[in-house]
């Protein structure tokens, strides 16, 4: 008997050791499952908090790092001078603009991959700047041309970088001066009968036309809402952070009509070689870029990092890597391979999570999913998130509840699964939009598509608060946690 104390002992010590193990793993299991959100603190993020709102856009920041260049990356909203009075306001056309946006975006794909020849410039392509519309969310740096400092929007959907210049026939207003390539002496024109402006087909689906005297590439991007961007393509001196890019191609618009948001023009990050920023800058920074976006509150900044440094980064979680998907009839864009989704830890059970690959855009806020997918998030989101008052849904979202009595909430995690096990955990402020600013309208920020065999899009809003790496040398790309800063 006395022998068996000893063994007895063993056994009840074996068990204390597997109900810690099992503990720890239930309350991890837990802080997986769910997040809290603070709802006062997301009301102050997503009405823009107390920071002051400036008229200007020219004071982001910049640095060069480890052989990486790293822009200082804010939200449009910084640049809108003055308070804005209604919130409400803004915040549903957000909605109702995304919309019209991605419906013009699905038009375009059907024709690009259906081969569709279309009658016309006006009809020609997918437009140049993805999301570029009044009041949608988008992300601006500062970047240096020709010897002049000037805003522009980042955008993962297009190649061909442009900005206004003067003298311009017709232009949108803008908060800073017009580029005006007489001052710069390192300007130069590009001939029609150029490389370059042979890219412009393959580029922006049209072709680059011959100007006279001289004969320069004149090119023409529209847009299906009217908007448009009209010039000749040019060379000159552009400088990131510090990095000079000698001889780089862009669009000198001297026609340009559309709600750009006060930004001198757009920056071109989409895949394809030849004319887009990362093609032009590979021998500097070896095809690699990341960026973290911030939030709309104006004392919020992320970062644009060009080079493949990742120590310089701040993850909070390792980088998982998932290939680029190629997809010939779209070639300007970034495709991934989902292959799962997870709700609070269960994961949906669906047969195809995305036929054809996912986009993965800067330019489209509110991800899209096909039918099959949105409706089966939607159920096992609403079972996890029960006990709520519902809400009326609104524009695009329909899964909505009133919040307005409540301090915080548990919300279940939702992570987004790729090829190669890498997957993407949306941050808690990416789950929930906040239609009313009070919270008595507060919606799941995801979004069905019209038809199964329509593109499904991973918006910038369920990007926030992540280090996204893209590698095109590799053709892969990576997702990590990373709290936004300038880093």
């Amino acid at each position: 008997m006395a022998d068996a104390n000893p063994l007895l002992q063993f056994f009840l010590l074996f068990l204390f050791l597997v109900c810690l193990a099992t503990c720890g793993n239930g309350v991890q299991g837990f802080r997986e499952k769910n997040k809290v959100l603070d709802l006062q603190e997301f009301r102050s993020k997503q009405h823009g908090g107390t920071g002051t709102r400036t008229g200007a856009c020219l004071s982001q920041k910049s640095r060069k790092e480890k052989g990486a260049t790293i822009l200082e990356i804010k939200h449009r909203d910084y640049c809108s001078a003055g308070k804005i009075v209604n919130w409400n306001k803004k915040q549903q056309n957000r909605l109702m603009l995304d919309d019209l946006h991605v419906r013009f975006l699905q038009s375009r794909f059907r024709n690009r991959i259906s081969g569709i020849a279309t009658k016309g410039v006006s009809e020609a392509q997918i437009p140049l700047t993805s999301g570029v519309r009044l009041e949608t969310l988008n992300y601006i740096v500062t970047v240096e041309l020709g010897g002049r400092n000037m805003t522009v929007i980042v955008d993962t959907g297009s190649d061909l970088t442009w900005v206004q210049c003067r003298p311009c026939k017709l232009c949108y207003n803008q908060q800073e001066p017009l580029f005006n390539p007489s001052e710069s002496k390192s300007y130069h024109s590009v001939l029609c009968n150029s490389t370059n402006c042979q890219a412009l087909q393959f580029a922006t689906g049209n072709s680059g036309v011959c100007g006279s005297n001289p004969q320069t590439c004149n090119y023409v991007v529209n847009y299906g809402d009217g908007s448009y961007t009209r010039g000749e393509l040019a060379r000159d001196h552009l400088i990131l952070g510090t990095t000079l890019v000698d001889n780089f191609v862009f669009g000198c618009g001297r026609n340009n009509k559309g709600l750009f948001g006060g930004a001198s023009g757009l920056m071109g990050l989409g895949r394809s070689d030849g004319l887009s920023v990362v093609s032009q800058t590979s021998g500097l920074f070896g095809g690699v870029f990341s960026y973290c976006l911030p939030s709309t509150e104006a004392a919020e900044s992320g970062s644009l990092v060009m080079g493949g440094d990742s120590s310089i980064y701040k993850n909070t979680t390792p980088i998982s890597y998932t290939r680029m998907v190629a997809n010939p009839q779209l070639s300007t864009f970034y495709f991934l391979n989902l292959t799962g989704i997870s709700i609070g830890g269960v994961a949906l059970q669906v047969p195809s999570f995305a036929s054809g690959g996912i986009l993965i855009d800067s330019g489209t806020v509110i991800s899209r999913l096909p039918p099959s997918v949105f409706k089966a998030i939607k159920a096992e989101f609403l079972k996890q998130f029960s006990g709520y008052p519902p809400a009326p849904g609104f524009s695009i979202l329909d899964t909505c509840f009133n919040l307005s009595s409540y301090q915080e909430v548990n919300i279940p995690t939702m992570k987004m699964h790729f090829e190669g096990d890498a997957e993407l955990t949306v941050d808690v402020t990416g789950i929930f939009y906040m239609v009313k600013t009070d919270a008595s309208q507060i919606c799941l920020a995801l979004a069905s598509l019209s038809y199964e065999d329509e593109v499904a899009i991973i918006g910038n809003y369920q990007q926030r608060n992540q280090r996204v790496v893209y590698n095109t040398k590799e053709s892969k790309l990576g997702f990590a946690e990373e709290s936004c800063s300038f880093i």
